[in-house]
């Protein structure tokens, strides 16, 4: 049997009392997953993974624990079939059912998933299988607070005496990436039990890294179809939620407080006109609507022969068309996870910016609370200078420019379940731009008590996200994430999607302004009112005398030639020069790097060999084949491939950029078509 309410938003444990120290956010365990497939390969062992065993710890704590077969066990694929797979070619041998755990919230997005082959490759790394090279162990990619991780998992599922999965299983019995990244999911966020409630949107933005749009159906916009088609044809993911209810199944086959998938939809032709058609599936792979176009309706008559034999499917699966006008009155969220933000305008395949910050509300520092709570307090909170700049291409937008706001917080708790979540939201002011040269950090309690924010119905939410869409005029605005009450401490991540824009931290802008003045007057001549630029000569100056930050001991020489390659990568205007702006880039993804760099330098020899490349590679969160990894050590590598950390530099730069420019150019994920000047 199935809980009841498996979507709704879990009930919140009280803050301990007398908590005063900040709690950071737990990052996962990190894991090689090539290294130790292959020290299971040359020990000719099968992997168990300690830091998630087939243990009874490994499924939680609380109520699930009762509701578990008396004789669970722990069994590899091949115990379970004779020819167990890992992943099948075939969509249809992608569909998955729920298990005991009540999360459905994860199985509608990792149905939704499977009909994007792209973006499901990111998240199930190909080359993994249960034949060649098969060790017991298989791994999976997550975006998680900002970064991509790769979660390592043993093959050992729990299943009942009958041998039946306990968790989530395919509908092709043989096939098992479902359950297995259902476990490592579970072990990202604690345990099996973590998954029980949860939100379709948290799933979606998991596997992508995107940025969610929820429409409330019961104020659907007018435009809601040509809206669920832009995201049928590009790169998005939909899901959707029912209604809360006393009553697990309705009479008319829905189930209450449940998540479904959106996988389809149709505009058909009737004899009294057009209707249009949604296509959904229940992750328990069966109970389905009752109602007009389910697969027993009467509508389906009404129909030509031809559009009847394509679309209509009896059988019990879950899967069922509905009207769009049922679904507006049945469904309370629709929930669209898309890659890029354009979904809600005609801008569909233009470029667009991307940048992310991380911050902390920290009691008695920058933990102000909202406006509306604490007015005396608000202005300590984190400021955020946001800059919209006008797009080359934006003669159409008559000055407004798009502009989505995304806010994260992060729990500071091993254990999904038992995190705390804050009311969060943010506000967003128009600032003058000559405003904040009177002052070096934030803006002043006053500017706040004198300006409304642009958002004035100011929305706070206790869930993990909470996202906003501005049509901005170019200018300069200040974003200023809260939470609702003051003194309330977490780690947030803010997220800024447009055609063109810059983002600063006020605080962290003073420090960056120091840091120029410091490291630029030995090279060039300016004031802090002007926009420094530097070429590829101060570019070598300035990296070759730094003193590099955690890394005091470690010395580092640029070629000329290198930062002259790294500036053609990251000189976005084609000024044969770089910006404050691009600088700051740069520097981060250097920091970056150089931590990454000596991670994975075991014999602290300065240099990376191709074992040691293909790890740090994989430690920056970027997938590569085997091929091109080889290939690009012998284009940026020693005679011996041997990588210096000048030359991984170059190696990674060009890896992200080239990825970057892939996924602003593609259409479907697949290739590009490219003028002659791209």
């Amino acid at each position: 049997t199935m809980p009841l309410l498996p979507c709704l938003r879990k009930k919140k444990s009280p803050m301990p009392l007398g908590r005063s120290v900040f709690q950071k956010h737990n990052p996962p365990v990190q894991q090689n997953y090539q290294a130790l497939l292959e020290t299971c390969l040359k020990s000719k062992c099968l992997f168990t993974d300690e830091n998630f065993p087939p243990h009874i710890s490994s499924i939680g704590t609380g109520a699930l624990l009762k509701r578990l077969p008396p004789k669970l066990q722990w069994k590899r694929p091949h115990d379970l079939h004779s020819t167990p797979v890992f992943y099948a070619a075939n969509r249809k041998q992608l569909d998955l059912c729920q298990g005991l755990v009540g999360n459905c919230w994860f199985l509608a997005a990792l149905e939704a998933l499977t009909f994007h082959q792209d973006i499901l490759a990111a998240v199930l790394p190909q080359n993994q299988s249960f034949d060649r090279k098969y060790a017991g162990i298989f791994h999976f990619r997550f975006w998680h607070f900002g970064k991509w991780v790769d979660v390592v998992v043993d093959d050992l599922l729990p299943v009942n005496e009958a041998g039946e999965l306990v968790f989530v299983s395919s509908v092709y019995k043989n096939v098992f990436w479902g359950a297995l990244l259902e476990k490592a999911y579970a072990k990202l966020y604690g345990s099996y039990e973590d998954l029980q409630i949860g939100q379709v949107s948290e799933a979606l933005v998991d596997f992508t890294g995107g940025v969610n749009v929820t429409i409330k159906l019961a104020a659907a916009p007018p435009d809601l179809w040509d809206i669920m088609t832009r995201a049928t044809y590009s790169r998005s993911l939909m899901g959707c939620q029912t209604h809360l209810g006393t009553t697990k199944v309705l009479k008319n086959g829905l189930v209450a407080g449940h998540a479904y998938t959106v996988i389809g939809i149709r505009k058909v032709t009737c004899c009294y006109g057009p209707e249009n058609l949604v296509r959904l599936r229940n992750p328990w792979g069966k109970i389905e609507w009752k109602g007009d176009w389910s697969d027993s309706s009467y509508k389906w008559e009404l129909l030509s022969p031809k559009e009847k034999i394509l679309l209509r499917k009896k059988k019990e699966d879950g899967e069922f068309w509905m009207s769009l006008q049922d679904f507006k009155v049945h469904f309370v969220d629709l929930i669209i996870c898309k890659l890029t933000p354009d979904l809600m305008s005609q801008e569909d395949g233009k470029k667009w910016m991307y940048s992310l910050k991380s911050g902390r509300w920290v009691k008695g520092s920058t933990a102000g609370g909202s406006r509306g709570f604490r007015s005396d307090t608000f202005w300590m909170n984190p400021q955020y200078c946001l800059k919209v700049l006008p797009a080359e291409d934006s003669r159409k937008s008559l000055g407004s420019c798009k502009v989505l706001v995304s806010l994260i917080q992060k729990h500071s708790s091993k254990h999904r379940n038992r995190a705390h979540h804050h009311f969060i939201g943010f506000s967003l002011y128009k600032v003058q731009s000559n405003f904040w040269s009177f002052f070096n950090k934030k803006l002043p309690p006053a500017f706040f008590i004198q300006h409304q924010p642009m958002n004035n119905h100011q929305l706070f939410v206790d869930e993990r996200e909470v996202s906003l869409d501005f049509h901005l005029e170019p200018g300069v605005y200040v974003v200023v994430p809260c939470t609702l009450e003051p003194h309330q401490e977490s780690e947030f991540i803010l997220r800024v999607f447009s055609r063109k824009h810059e983002i600063v931290d006020r605080y962290e802008g003073k420090i960056w302004e120091d840091f120029f003045a410091k490291h630029f007057e030995q090279v060039m001549f300016f004031s802090i009112s002007q926009n420094p630029e530097i070429n590829a000569v101060q570019l070598q100056r300035i990296l070759n005398n730094v003193s590099w930050r955690n890394f005091p001991s470690f010395h580092l020489r640029f070629s000329l030639d290198a930062c002259q390659g790294i500036l053609a990568l990251l000189d976005l205007n084609a000024t044969g020069t770089l910006s404050i702006q691009e600088f700051r880039v740069l520097w981060k993804r250097l920091l970056f790097y150089l931590e990454v760099f000596q991670k994975r330098d075991i014999s602290r020899s300065g240099r990376l060999d191709l074992v040691e490349l293909h790890a740090a590679v994989q430690e920056t969160g970027i997938s590569l084949s085997n091929e091109v990894c080889n290939l690009m050590a012998i284009r940026y590598g020693s005679p011996d491939l041997q990588i210096s950390f000048e030359s991984f530099v170059c190696f990674m730069l060009r890896v992200e950029i080239m990825g970057e420019a892939f996924r602003n150019l593609t259409q479907d994920g697949k290739g590009i078509y490219l003028r002659e000047s791209e």
